[in-house]
């Protein structure tokens, strides 16, 4: 333990340090051989050695890892020999069908809600005088990470047998009234959106922000307009301010949907995947490292990156789209 905690600050500063150095000389190389090309390939020539290092850690950071994890997909749990499409067919069969039930609930549910809870926040946001303030509450949460949150909320869901005391804070408070107290992580189906609304009360904040800046950038006159033609707060909404904002709209949207993909901590930390709450990502988790098999997990990763993958690149064609307006 000791030899570990000196070894992490040499770490750091050889880093700190190594890294710059190993760049400045690879460039150094790299000029040194463009003075040997002529002036006309040269010229050409330059931007590919000073991009050479950039793709040179993009293929070993990111498409090495990529393409041995499709190779290992193809492999049986000790990666000692090859069983075609097996790992494939298992992820889409037997008890992984209920993990990829709960995730379509994850994909349909968590975006849904997130869009339509800060479109609605945003607007009202948007009318009041303390906005500053009201938009500074609702971005809190986002500064919780979803283990913290998780954690957070595992002692609001906390659950005692009826008739004895209740820790939970949403249990404490129907005991007021005589309810009968929930087993929110336990019971089928209600835990699952217990999970989900974890998630929405953690990205909220995020969202609204996001929408709430691009309603400020619709034009006043449209809006005024509008309002002079006899349309009401619902006509505005939906014909000015609504179309103007679809481009933001699109970019929350799909960054919920890949954060419903990849949805792990929550689940992790309230009920491992117990009670049929399993997702996607915490199967991946069980597979490698309870179960030690690579084939599964692997096959697992190969799937969450083909399903992410359109998603991703919508959301990148947005943001351009948005930059070169």
């Amino acid at each position: 333990m000791k030899d570990t905690m000196t070894l992490i600050p040499l770490l750091i500063v050889l880093g700190a340090i190594g890294i710059p150095v190993l760049v400045y000389a690879a460039l150094g190389v790299g000029e040194g051989i463009l003075r040997t090309f002529p002036p006309v390939l040269r010229r050409s020539a330059r931007p590919w050695v000073w991009l050479s290092l950039p793709i040179l850690l993009i293929v070993l950071i990111l498409l090495y890892p990529v393409i041995d994890t499709i190779r290992t997909s193809f492999k049986n749990a000790r990666v000692d020999d090859w069983v075609g499409l097996d790992n494939y067919l298992w992820a889409f069969s037997g008890t992984m069908l209920e993990v990829i039930g709960n995730n379509v609930l994850w994909l349909i549910a968590f975006p849904l809600c997130v869009v339509v809870l800060a479109l609605i926040t945003a607007v009202l946001f948007d009318k009041v005088k303390y906005e500053p303030f009201a938009v500074t509450i609702a971005v809190l949460p986002t500064a919780i990470s979803f283990t913290a949150g998780a954690v957070i909320w595992g002692q609001m869901y906390s659950f005692q047998p009826a008739g004895m005391a209740q820790f939970g804070t949403i249990n404490g408070f129907l005991s007021l009234f005589g309810i009968k107290p929930v087993a929110w992580l336990i019971e089928p189906v209600i835990n699952n959106f217990a999970l989900i609304f974890i998630a929405v009360w953690l990205q909220l904040g995020i969202a609204t922000l996001i929408l709430s800046s691009a309603i400020k950038n619709v034009g006043d006159d449209m809006v005024e307009a509008a309002r002079l033609d006899g349309a009401g707060d619902f006509r505005v909404f939906f014909s000015i301010i609504l179309p103007n904002i679809l481009p933001s709209v699109l970019v929350v949207l799909t960054t919920m949907i890949i954060a419903a993909l990849k949805v792990f901590d929550i689940v992790y930390v309230m009920t491992n995947g117990n009670f049929g709450t399993d997702v996607i990502a915490n199967r991946l988790y069980y597979e490698l490292f309870a179960m030690n098999n690579l084939g599964h997990a692997s096959a697992i990763a190969v799937v969450l990156l083909i399903t992410a993958l359109p998603v991703a690149l919508i959301n990148i064609h947005q943001f351009r789209t948005e930059a070169g307006k």
